[in-house]
């Protein structure tokens, strides 16, 4: 069975991730998952186009305005509609101040009643002032007053497509778009429109006998499912034609262009659109003929003029001489505001304007390819692929930063095509699956870093200092259950006679008396940062040094050892007074390398230390009791634990070994040397430098002194003892001072 660890987990959940955004981005077209998928795209679009707006080049060599039909028009010559005797007039204005196209972002859809017909409807009848009248008819008729002021020049008239067949009214002209005969029109992805409302027939008519051929162009937006308008219908289809918009058919006419020529390519067995040519330009679009409209900027980035200072010439000819007008409205009150990345209330003709701009300049324009969701497909796949592995391999704060860069990666690669090579390409999926990838894995690993406290405190909860367990927790990845091999101290304690002291005690007792024993026992030793190793019987296993380091380890464990010897002091008062047994301890320390880890089998477990240094602890344990001292060190724990005085023992080659080993007794700190210790010390370092030496009499002289002076020091009658048996032999080679000890 495979073992569900948190790494695995991790880039499992990773690569899920990965796999569910990219069903995401290639959720079906009309779906609710797409529909929400672009909004959110939508407000990261707006968010690039904004901030790379500055960098957007402005240009001055064409020049397009506004006329604007605002609060200030509506004022002076009253509420819109305007007669279209007005309008004939603001047109006649416009071209004699050297205006070149005029494209209306207004509707002429509705028949304007003839002042002579007005008037006879509102009169007695009467065949005399009717036959007076009929004469002024043509004369006063609106629609043929304004057919005659579109005639001068090129005049672009509004249209507007429907989905409903009940809005349809007026006429639509012959569209101007070409496209290769052997495409089949009704098979093109241009949107499909099956009703439309054109211009008046009146006004069409009215432009027929004036020898006018009538232009228009659809005034449709296209706006996201969120409503903002990011992109612009260059082509609409109709049946089994293509017309233009409004900005198409200025631009058309600006050029003096008779044709607008549209690109398609067959897939799938229809025909995408993808450009429109224009006076040798190619305009790329996307296979509906959408173009993303660069706006210049917030609303009145074109200059604006107020229609009624055209209308009453209040207008110089400087700002109108060679422009593209576009008329249309910012006035609230007739409601053709829109929402922009730019900004809320962008009055639509302003969007013209820019789509205009935009087709005199294609550079300016960015493109999102058709197959740009199929390219974000590929991106998921390698940023997902690649963060699933990456991710687990690192710590939490490593993992946000990785997350972060990676996401700042994205952007900025997205960025870089954006305004280096106008190609436009979906962010949120990309951004949203880092995230969220980064996200599951900083959980997962704060989960499984909160699980591994867990599991090193419940490890070593009963055998560390709860300050080591605190730093432990504080940093896992410092504690490794992997065998190692350092130097470290170890201590052996045993209570002495202990087998006697048993049998002198029932079953409930012995039990009482380890437990009081143990307990200050194994508090102390934890309190000077050792690591219980095991109880065996009577015999308490420590060592220093592990799962932490400790630099003092040696000085500790000596510590530890005096603070166990008081102890035991202490608890034979209370032991007497419960009739239980005098004890006393003896304790082994010794210092070197040794192998530290968790070992054992599948079916039991230790942390434990192994190793011949710890083996030469347990037998200076055993030592202790032949010298008749309470504390034995070996010389590499003295050499690291340098604030005790100690007094030299022996050199011993236990069982097993053949090399001689320096043991000595630990006395007390510097700072709590007395003099009566010092003389000792000073005499008994005397005796054992003679000793060494083979000077028998003079070592032998001192230790008798020493033994008379402490009769319970065991040490100098085994030395005295010693040199009676040695001073029988001729002197000795190579003589190292050593003791064999044949027994552990």
């Amino acid at each position: 069975m495979i073992k569900i660890t948190s790494h695995r987990l991790a880039v499992f959940c990773g690569l899920l991730l990965t796999l569910t955004f990219i069903l995401l981005q290639l959720s079906p077209v009309n779906s609710d998952t797409r529909a929400g998928l672009n909004r959110l795209d939508g407000l990261l679009y707006d968010l690039r186009f904004n901030f790379l707006l500055p960098y957007r080049n402005q240009y001055s060599d064409n020049n397009i305005v506004v006329i604007d039909i605002d609060e200030k028009s509506i004022r002076e010559q009253g509420r819109f509609p305007w007669s279209r005797v007005k309008t004939a007039k603001m047109v006649d204005q416009l071209f004699n101040a050297g205006a070149v196209v005029i494209a209306f972002d207004v509707m002429f859809s509705e028949e304007e009643v003839n002042p002579v017909d007005f008037i006879l409807s509102n009169t007695p009848k009467s065949d005399a002032v009717e036959q007076h009248l009929s004469k002024y008819r043509q004369q006063l008729d609106p629609d043929t007053q304004l057919a005659a002021s579109i005639s001068q020049g090129d005049v672009i008239l509004g249209t507007l497509f429907e989905d409903q067949l009940v809005a349809m009214s007026g006429h639509l002209p012959d569209s101007p778009i070409v496209i290769d005969t052997q495409v089949d029109v009704t098979r093109t992805k241009a949107v499909a429109k099956p009703a439309f409302v054109g211009v008046v027939d009146t006004l069409y008519q009215a432009a027929q006998q004036s020898g006018f051929t009538v232009s228009q162009g659809f005034m449709n937006s296209m706006p996201d499912e969120d409503g903002s308008i990011r992109r612009a219908a260059l082509i609409i289809r109709h049946q089994d034609k293509l017309y233009s918009s409004l900005a198409l058919e200025a631009v058309r006419a600006y050029l003096f262009e008779e044709t607008i020529k549209v690109n398609t390519k067959s897939y799938g067995g229809q025909h995408n659109i993808v450009s429109v040519e224009l006076n040798k330009q190619i305009i790329p679009t996307d296979q509906h003929g959408h173009v993303l409209v660069p706006y210049r900027g917030g609303k009145r980035s074109f200059e604006y003029i107020s229609a009624t200072d055209v209308i009453e010439g209040r207008v110089g000819d400087e700002k109108l001489a060679g422009a593209i007008a576009f008329i249309g409205t910012s006035s609230v009150g007739l409601a053709d505001l829109r929402e922009t990345p730019v900004g809320i209330q962008y009055p639509g003709v302003e969007v013209h304007a820019n789509v205009a701009e935009a087709l005199l300049h294609p550079e300016v324009l960015k493109f999102q390819p058709d197959v740009a969701n199929e390219w974000v497909v590929v991106m998921l796949c390698l940023i997902g692929a690649f963060s699933s592995w990456l991710m687990p391999k690192l710590g939490s704060i490593k993992m946000a930063l990785t997350g972060a860069t990676l996401i700042a990666i994205s952007i900025v690669f997205n960025l870089v095509q954006w305004h280096f090579f106008s190609i436009v390409l979906p962010l949120f999926t990309v951004i949203a699956l880092l995230v969220t990838i980064t996200a599951v894995n900083v959980a997962i690993g704060y989960a499984a870093e909160s699980n591994q406290k867990k599991v090193i405190k419940g490890f070593f909860d009963q055998y560390v200092p709860p300050a080591h367990i605190d730093k432990m927790l504080s940093d896992p990845s410092s504690v490794s259950f992997d065998g190692e091999r350092k130097v470290m101290s170890v201590l052996f304690s045993d209570i002495r006679s202990f087998t006697t002291i048993s049998e002198r005690l029932s079953a409930t007792e012995l039990k009482q008396l380890l437990n009081q024993y143990f307990s200050p026992i194994t508090k102390s030793i934890l309190d000077h940062k050792g690591t219980i190793d095991k109880y065996v019987g009577d015999m308490v296993m420590a060592f220093w040094g592990a799962p932490l380091d400790d630099p003092e380890h040696a000085d500790n464990a000596i510590t530890a050892a005096f603070a166990m010897l008081k102890i035991t002091e202490e608890l034979n008062v209370s032991f007497a007074q419960q009739g239980f047994p005098e004890i006393a301890i003896g304790i082994g320390i010794n210092t070197g390398e040794m192998n530290v880890g968790d070992m054992g089998s599948e079916f039991r477990r230790a942390y434990t230390v192994l190793g011949d240094a710890v083996n030469l602890g347990s037998r200076l344990e055993g030592l202790t009791k032949f010298y008749g001292v309470k504390l034995l060190v070996s010389e590499s724990t003295q050499e690291l634990a340098t604030s005790y005085v100690y007094r030299p023992i022996d050199r011993v080659k236990v069982k097993g070994k053949n090399q001689a080993v320096a043991i000595v007794e630990p006395i007390c700190l510097f700072s709590e040397l007395t003099e009566d210790i010092k003389d000792e010390l000073s005499l008994h370092l005397q005796a054992y430098d003679w000793y060494l030496s083979q000077e028998w009499q003079q070592a032998e002289e001192v230790f008798s002194q020493l033994s008379d002076q402490y009769p319970a020091r065991m040490l100098y009658k085994i030395y005295l003892e010693r040199i009676e048996e040695l001073r029988e032999q001729d002197f000795i080679e190579n003589w190292d001072g050593s003791f064999t000890h044949t027994s552990k």
